[in-house]
């Protein structure tokens, strides 16, 4: 069986600024892969793989214009990747609407940590590219994440 838990986080002003800008390239990278979906879509094309897509961003990593997606984890950028996909083959399969774009107003900030490389002490908990941060209650210790 699966459980979550949700723990209160209280990270400082530099890792919180870290944390939006997680936040901010997990919905530009997904708001570009509808886009990229989208445009494939009206144009007659096929519908194009995550894995094309995530070896499009990496290449986009190394131009100037858009190196800041280095900043934070490469999994946001996956994820990111692979919930935009997801959308599109559940619209295509007719089990729900035309995926909507990702505002910073309406949609709920949430980004994607791996959870192999989600580490835990008492009251902390490791981030990866954000650092340590202090937790308002102990997270349970010697469990698979």
């Amino acid at each position: 069986m699966i459980l979550s838990k949700k723990i209160r986080i209280i990270p400082s002003a530099k890792q919180e600024q870290q944390l939006w800008k997680s936040l901010g390239t997990a919905r530009f990278i997904y708001n570009w892969t509808l886009a990229k979906q989208e445009e494939s879509y009206k144009s007659g094309g096929k519908f194009i793989s995550d894995g094309i897509l995530r070896k499009e961003i990496t290449l986009m990593k190394k131009t100037e214009e858009y190196k800041w997606l280095n900043e934070v984890s490469n999994n946001v950028a996956k994820q990111a990747v692979k919930d935009g996909c997801n959308a599109y083959k559940r619209f295509f399969k007719g089990l729900t609407d035309k995926p909507k774009f990702k505002s910073r107003r309406k949609s709920k900030p949430s980004f994607y940590n791996d959870n192999i490389k989600l580490k835990v002490k008492p009251k902390l908990v490791l981030i990866e590219k954000v650092g340590w941060i202090k937790t308002a209650e102990q997270i349970p210790m010697n469990v698979k994440y």
